[in-house]
């Protein structure tokens, strides 16, 4: 999609880092940056073409122009030429950029916000974005590190392909590597045959691994091709997916999930892995939805 680049502002700082990673990430595609701010104004009943400001607010306009200002400002210096667009609409943030979500080529909130007006609060916006965005979400956590390669949480499911496109597509954009990362513990349904046996049951490990190593292949499979410029680098790792992904993200520029998936992404932004990534992760984290609800 071509769509502009859509970033959440509130005025918070981290909706203003948002903005910087937003405009850069927007001079990268070549299209233009939308910075929106949602006025959830209760109770608001505006009707077309009315004014989000009611009566006796000028002071609250005011601070709104300033916020926007001052990311647009930020804007220009994060992608000097890059068109910048900027609207205040009236609306629950989370409702207002789901709507942005379905022209926009990717959506960038910050994992933090005010609690007025506009908030972007990790948990609400980010949490039900990630879940429910017609393109991907980049949840700016921490301070990017451009130079960091990209991080793939593969699980080998083919609701998680559009992720493993975006994180090639982002590594070929940023000029960094791609960590292709595939987490495994031997105790997971697959080392059973059936609900009957033992905690205990004895399992091929080599064999296990083995089966492991093609799921990971198959995930990556023809991605290469098309993106000859990436360097790809592919982790096999039996550990504890939540704890392995966290740990790994520390020297990451960004980590790239899908939004459904099997074993232990099962339910991604509605369990305990997405949490774990949207909370903890030591990077920013783009979300990449497949499918309809």
């Amino acid at each position: 999609m071509n769509g502009p680049v859509v970033v959440g502002v509130d005025g918070s700082p981290s909706s203003l880092a948002a903005v910087e990673v937003a405009a850069r990430e927007a001079g990268l595609r070549g299209v233009g940056l939308r910075l929106v701010h949602a006025f959830g104004w209760p109770a608001a009943h505006v009707p077309p073409g009315g004014r989000p400001w009611p009566s006796g607010s000028a002071g609250m306009r005011e601070l709104v122009d300033g916020t926007l200002a001052e990311a647009e400002r930020r804007a220009h210096e994060s992608a000097a030429g890059t068109e910048i667009m900027r609207d205040v609409v009236v609306g629950e943030p989370v409702m207002v950029l789901e709507i942005e979500s379905r022209t926009a080529s990717l959506v960038v909130v910050g994992s933090r916000g005010l609690s007025r007006f506009g908030a972007l609060l990790l948990g609400s916006t980010a949490g039900h974005l990630a879940a429910h965005a017609a393109c991907p979400v980049l949840v700016v956590r921490d301070r990017p590190n451009p130079s960091g390669p990209v991080l793939l949480a593969v699980d080998g499911s083919p609701a998680s392909r559009g992720a493993v496109e975006f994180a090639f597509a982002q590594a070929s954009l940023h000029g960094t590597d791609l960590i292709a990362l595939h987490a495994w513990n031997a105790r997971t349904d697959r080392a059973y045959d059936g609900p009957s046996d033992p905690p205990f049951v004895t399992y091929d490990e080599h064999r296990l691994r083995d089966e492991e190593q093609r799921v990971l292949a198959e995930a990556l499979g023809g991605l290469g091709e098309r993106y000859p410029d990436v360097d790809v680098r592919r982790s096999l790792v039996r550990g504890r997916v939540r704890h392995t992904l966290i740990e790994a993200s520390a020297d990451a520029g960004l980590v790239v999930a899908g939004a459904r998936g099997r074993g232990g992404f099962a339910g991604l932004l509605l369990g305990s892995v997405s949490q774990a990534l949207l909370h903890h992760a030591r990077c920013p984290v783009a979300v990449v939805r497949t499918g309809k609800e």
